[in-house]
């Protein structure tokens, strides 16, 4: 018998139709893949982040850590002590009453209405003059601010707008007070400017106010504008780090000024990497096509059919640069916000993602090669801790590529998912342990972490396995159980119109898949593909025995050439029907090679019969379905099975003995009809498919005990 890799490699070949289009075949797509791949992978090697190891505030450092470059940090503790600084000598400020401005202007109103005397200070003046000029005064000491020389000083220094400061400091805040002649001369000639009122305006005005006390309140929402004008005009200061110096000793307390020296550190190292050197761009570059050639060699030497098809080569390009594209979106959204999640996100599960893709649309081992590939990768780049990311990662990537082997419904990918999340638990509990930091709070972020990435990946892949799937046309597990729903529109049609071969079917399929398993063939798909392989004696149901019921056989109407086309023509006819539903390619393939290339014996025998036995007036190929040959194991069992199970139903008596002594006899005659050339079955494996059929027929046809018929009591049937 093969070895469990062969298995596996037929096992999973069905997944893909053998024909290949234009698309499979082309040598410039090929090309264009390749480039596809190359491009991303040669700028996440190239733009990497720097890493550099992020001490989590307020917690201990487990090492000492060495400034590598010359930097200069922002320290943010000796800016804010030069902001204190600089508006500690500030004084108060204060402002002329509200409710003062208010009674004063009402009085001078009122003096201007009522008391014409003031005509005669001021005979020049017209009453818009007076009232305006009142207006514009009262403006100007809304806008008044008192303070000390020192207060002012500063401000102008700072290139703060002074233009409404004062100076004057009142003694006692619960006095009024009369402003000083030197205040309103500012005040005049800011808010009465000759050339806009008359000198005797100007006069009266003043002199109605100026001999009027005023109460004073200290102005806190200036003082406090000023200050923080004043501060922010102070330049950030930023401390000097020499390379080599250390920036924290082992077991030092991690405080905000060392996470300050840590960034500039980094960002001085991104600085210094000179991206766009010509010699930087080589060594990525080469790194690129050392990369690159490994996998060449690896799918070469191991898997040259996705070499050979572009559509599985595509395929798996695609799914890789997804995981890269999401890693990079993930490690910038962790750099750039402004919590600090890149302490608390140390592990991210990305490898997960693809391995499950991977396996789930193509096999186990090319998901473990990708896994181990992207998890290399990923950690050389990535600004993550490097040890644990790749052993989380692959160990994850693991334990979803030995779970997903057997997924049959796409909830169950959650359930992968929990338990690769699993496995990364013990992982992080065990690291927690060795380093004696069981009961720190990186304990529960590790574990909360890595549990949101399996389930953002779960759904992920959930959402994204059905279009990948009808992309690529591929055939998982999934979609085969989804095919298997009896309430699919052909299977409907088929109970319905040909209920006969619908039940054949189902006996068949079970018959096939109990056989596949047997040798480690695809028994699903068997069982699966059964359902519709004779989907094509729908357009014609009463030609074929299993839907006849009884009374008189249709083909005693026909030649015996006709009726072998008739029966033969289900081939096409299934084919076409396929199409038109969507059928995959695979099954098709088995509607079109169940029969292989096989004789119409029945039909033909009579038409030898009806020739007198000359076997030269008879034309062999009219009785021959045009094939092809089954091509894999599957379709030579499914072949086996539906001869096999047809037949049975012509013996007299169904034991053993005689269903054994039937396949043999049907085997030998299509082995040596060259039926089994193409699909690569050995005689070990074609003795076990025997074996299998014959005892799962037995069981089919398994009698039971006859129950004896019930009396009827006399006085039952007299009632």
């Amino acid at each position: 018998m093969n070895d469990r890799s062969s298995e596996l490699e037929n096992y999973n070949e069905l997944k893909f139709s053998r024909e290949q289009g234009f698309f499979d075949r082309n040598l410039g797509i090929r090309l264009l893949i390749g480039l596809i791949f190359t491009i991303p992978l040669f700028a996440i090697l190239h733009f990497r982040e720097v890493r550099v190891e992020m001490l989590e505030l307020n917690h201990y450092a487990p090492s000492y850590v060495v400034a590598q470059v010359d930097t200069d940090f922002y320290n943010e503790e000796a800016t804010i002590l030069l902001k204190q600084e600089v508006v500690k000598d500030l004084g108060k400020i204060y402002r002329v009453s509200e409710k003062d401005i208010n009674d004063r202007r009402l009085e001078f109103e009122n003096f201007l209405i009522f008391n014409q005397d003031w005509r005669k200070s001021a005979p020049e003046s017209s009453f818009e003059d007076a009232y305006n000029g009142g207006d514009r005064l009262v403006e100007a000491l809304t806008l008044l601010r008192l303070t000390d020389p020192r207060t002012l000083q500063k401000a102008k220094e700072f290139d703060i707008g002074a233009d409404h400061y004062q100076v004057y400091t009142p003694a006692d805040l619960t006095e009024s007070v009369i402003l000083p002649s030197q205040i309103w001369k500012k005040l005049q000639s800011k808010a009465l400017p000759p050339e806009a009122f008359p000198q005797g305006t100007i006069d009266f005005v003043i002199d109605y106010f100026q001999d009027k006390p005023w109460t004073l309140e200290e102005d806190i929402v200036a003082e406090r504008e000023l200050r923080k004008r004043i501060q922010a005009k102070v330049q950030d200061k930023y401390t000097h780090i020499s390379a080599g110096s250390r920036i924290i000793d082992q077991g030092e307390k991690v405080n905000p000024r060392h996470v300050a020296m840590l960034q500039a550190m980094k960002e001085a190292l991104r600085e210094n990497r000179n991206l766009w050197s010509p010699l930087t761009l080589l060594g990525s570059l080469l790194m690129t096509m050392l990369l690159t050639g490994i996998c060449l060699a690896y799918f070469k030497a191991n898997h040259p059919n996705i070499l050979s098809s572009n559509r599985k080569l595509f395929l798996l390009v695609t799914v890789v640069i997804l995981t890269l594209g999401l890693a990079k979106l993930t490690e910038f959204f962790l750099l750039n916000t402004k919590t600090h999640l890149m302490e608390a996100v140390r592990y991210p599960l990305l490898v997960p993602f693809a391995a499950i893709l991977i396996c789930s649309l193509m096999n186990s081992s090319v998901a473990t090669f990708s896994s181990g590939f992207l998890a290399v990768v990923l950690a050389m780049t990535l600004a993550f801790e490097r040890q644990g990311f790749l052993i989380m990662n692959l160990t994850a990537a693991i334990i979803a590529i030995l779970s997903t082997h057997s997924l049959r419904r796409r909830k169950e990918i959650f359930v992968v998912c929990a338990k690769a999340w699993l496995g990364c638990a013990i992982i992080i509990l065990s690291m927690h342990l060795y380093q004696s930091t069981h009961w720190s709070t990186g304990l529960l972020a590790d574990l909360l972490s890595t549990a949101i990435f399996m389930l953002l990946t779960a759904i992920l892949v959930v959402g994204l396995l059905p279009l990948l799937e009808s992309g690529f046309r591929i055939m998982t597990d999934v979609s085969l159980m989804e095919y298997m729903d009896p309430n699919n529109d052909l299977l409907r049609r088929l109970t319905i119109e040909a209920p006969g071969t619908y039940q054949h079917s189902i006996v068949v399929g079970n018959l096939a898949e109990a056989a596949a398993l047997s040798i480690g063939a695809n028994g699903l798909f068997c069982r699966v593909s059964t359902l519709y392989h004779d989907i094509g004696k729908m357009s014609t149901p009463q030609y074929f025995t299993e839907n006849q019921q009884g009374g008189m056989n249709i083909h005693q109407l026909l030649t015996p050439q006709e009726s072998a086309q008739v029966i033969m023509a289900h081939v096409a006819e299934g084919v076409a029907i396929a199409r038109k539903a969507g059928l995959p390619e695979q099954f098709i393939e088995i509607i079109k090679e169940h029969h292989g290339t096989t004789l119409v014996y029945y039909f033909y025998r009579k038409q030898l019969e009806k020739m007198g036995g000359d076997k030269s007036l008879v034309n062999e190929k009219e009785f021959r379905y045009v094939g092809p040959k089954p091509r894999s194991k599957e379709s030579a069992i499914i072949m086996i099975a539906d001869s096999l199970e047809a037949a049975s139903r012509s013996l007299e008596q169904v034991t053993e003995e005689t269903l054994m002594e039937l396949a043999n006899r049907l085997i030998r005659e299509k082995a040596d009809d060259g039926q089994f050339d193409e699909c690569l079955l050995t005689f070990e494996e074609l003795a076990i498919v025997k074996t299998t059929l014959v005892h799962t027929l037995v069981a089919y046809s398994h009698s039971r005990v006859k129950y004896p018929k019930r009396e009827t009591p006399k006085e039952e049937i007299l009632c």
